[in-house]
């Protein structure tokens, strides 16, 4: 059975999760502060955490940092803050995903299915750099390397990346990355992935308008070829 761990000292908010988390078979353990949650991390082992910012004890962000200290598990913020300092701060702590309040369920939902779906594809520490003839990929330390110096991407670039690289050989739908790296309500918005691709070969491609790596499968979606 797959674990959540919420962390939240809301107690309507707590139980709204408990009871949507539970009637899809998920298991639930809840924090109400960041010192039980990161007790009950270490104990209780999650597969996905669900992680308020805003807690009475210590600030989500310490908490995030914290958990990455030792363990990967998917890390979703789930937080008041809509202002873009307060997520890049809870991203670059080594959160994988920002959902801020009000939150619609069927959303969170979708976003915890992406991220535990982007664990169950992580990839052994000696397979998580990815060498071409043209640049590297590191997965564990989310860099792009070419021709020695490091290819900046934004973080929608790098979760685009970091999609098909883990799915390398494999074809990944456009469906599945708007659902993965935009989120459900962007599902049919087929046209940043013609741009967003367009921005990557450019910046890793030899031949931008000829690509050797980031294959387009008409009408279906896009594959990564080392």
């Amino acid at each position: 059975m797959t674990t959540v761990l919420v962390v939240d000292d809301e107690p309507p908010i707590v139980r709204t999760l408990r009871i949507n988390f539970s009637a899809r078979g998920y298991k639930v353990l809840t924090a109400p502060d960041g010192r039980t949650a990161l007790r009950l991390a270490a104990s209780g082992k999650p597969d996905v955490v669900v992680l308020d910012l805003g807690l009475p004890d210590i600030d989500g962000t310490e908490v995030v940092e914290g958990l990455r200290g030792w363990t990967s598990v998917p890390i979703i913020v789930l937080s008041a803050r809509v202002d873009s300092a307060d997520k890049v701060r809870a991203l670059d702590a080594g959160a994988d995903d920002y959902v801020t309040k009000p939150f619609g369920m069927d959303e969170l939902l979708a976003r915890l299915r992406a991220a535990l779906r982007r664990s169950s594809t992580s990839v052994p520490a000696d397979e998580a750099v990815i060498e071409t003839t043209d640049f590297t990929i590191d997965l564990a330390a989310t860099k792009v390397r070419r021709a020695g110096s490091e290819v900046h991407l934004t973080p929608t670039e790098w979760g685009i990346v970091e999609l098909l690289v883990r799915n390398r050989g494999k074809l990944v739908t456009q469906k599945q990355l708007l659902l993965d790296v935009w989120g459900p309500h962007y599902a049919d918005h087929t046209h940043y992935l013609r741009v967003y691709l367009a921005q990557l070969r450019r910046k890793l491609e030899p031949n931008p308008s000829r690509p050797r790596y980031f294959i387009t499968e008409p009408g279906m979606g896009y594959r990564f070829e080392p």
